[in-house]
């Protein structure tokens, strides 16, 4: 959906922001609205919380605030709130009123920081599964070594749990994101476990091998079979697929390890004058190496499977990190490409519509992650 912006002629995507969740609270969270439409003129957004609190953010931000419309709640879901407690009371947050106004198709997409078995739950109940879908997953973007610098990986947390079946899904939704959003026309899937032999892993890992293998050739992707840990950030796979138990400490020990080195590697170039002398010299090549390890520009896990777009950004993302979600956000619904993949995997009983259709794949190219989902429909 476009509405006519306020200023001027210009249809814009517009994007519902819960801006009361997330640690720094919503000052960080309007910084990174305002990075967003700084960068891009086509943006609006339809940001929900404290009106009197939100104005005077907005109030310094004039070029913001024209693209922005406030809808007040005088709630709010916190971080450590039960999603049946949010599902029972909490049609007055701001969360709520995030993901209806996307039920309510007055905004493309909706983004939060906040709580995200309260926003998975809420998403669910509202926007509702798709047709076939058991499970929705997370999928999140991971700094590899391919050509196009990112893998795909889910689920990073929408559920603990997955059965085989549930990971044929994950693959099927897999491969379609990797297919529009880093213009993979063959992606490589890969099914995560402790060793690549396939008589390793729990009996629901085994299952989901033989029934992946069997749904690739109609799905048009290749399943390379087991992979382990350190195949995440490799070139050998560009989708791991995995339950959300496992997905999401895979996550939060790679955001970890990604700030660890850069604490290590500031500390190492300020140990003597010498190094100093050396950071110097290298400065240009440590701001790439930040720039390419650093979790917050790559901010931002999708839900799928379900009737309507929903990005879930890091709860102690700062203007950076928001800034990121809201991009992959406004990709996402520039294209409509969550709908043409949820689309595609509505039913893992009918993989062949998730290939490309014959005349129209696309060489495998480097490009920025979800650049061109429009022109790289299925």
């Amino acid at each position: 959906m476009t509405v006519t912006g306020t200023s001027s002629s210009t249809k814009r995507t517009i994007i519902s922001v819960d801006a009361m969740g997330g640690d720094r609270g919503p000052a960080a969270v309007v910084a990174g609205l305002a990075l967003s439409a700084d960068k891009n003129p086509d943006i609006g957004f339809i940001l929900h919380g404290d009106k009197p609190h939100l104005e005077k953010l907005l109030a310094k931000r004039r070029d913001l605030a024209e693209v922005c419309e406030i809808r007040h709640c005088d709630e709010v879901v916190t971080m450590d709130a039960k999603p049946s407690q949010v599902m029972r009371k909490g049609q007055q947050t701001s969360m709520w009123s995030t993901v209806d106004a996307v039920k309510q198709g007055e905004a493309d997409v909706a983004v939060s920081c906040g709580n995200t078995g309260a926003l998975m739950a809420l998403s669910m109940v509202r926007l509702r599964k798709l047709p076939g879908v058991n499970r929705p997953a997370i999928a999140c973007l991971w700094p590899s070594r391919n050509p196009g610098g990112f893998n795909v990986m889910l689920d990073v947390g929408a559920d603990v749990r997955a059965d085989e079946g549930d990971l044929l899904q994950y693959a099927l939704m897999g491969a379609s994101y990797a297919r529009n959003g880093l213009g993979l026309p063959r992606p490589r899937i890969g099914l995560l476990n402790v060793g690549t032999e396939e008589h390793k892993g729990r009996a629901e890992l085994k299952a989901a091998h033989e029934m992946i293998d069997a749904a690739a050739p109609g799905a048009n992707f290749d399943f390379v079979g087991f992979v382990e840990g350190g195949d995440i950030p490799g070139a050998n796979v560009d989708v791991i697929v995995t339950d959300g138990f496992t997905g999401n400490i895979a996550l939060k020990t790679g955001e970890g390890t990604a700030t660890l080195v850069g604490d290590l590697l500031r500390e190492a170039f300020k140990a003597t004058p010498l190094s100093r002398i050396a950071a110097l010299l290298a400065m240009t090549s440590l701001r790439r190496l930040s720039k390419r390890i650093d979790p917050r520009r790559v901010n931002g896990g999708v839900f799928l499977g379900l009737n309507g777009t929903v990005v879930k950004s890091h709860g102690s993302a700062d203007a950076t990190g928001v800034s990121a979600a809201v991009k992959l956000a406004f990709r996402l619904a520039e294209g409509g490409f969550t709908q043409k993949l949820a689309a595609r995997v509505a039913s893992a009983s009918a993989p062949r519509q998730d290939a490309v259709m014959p005349g129209h794949e696309t060489p495998r190219r480097q490009q920025s992650p979800v650049g061109q989902e429009g022109k790289q429909a299925e």
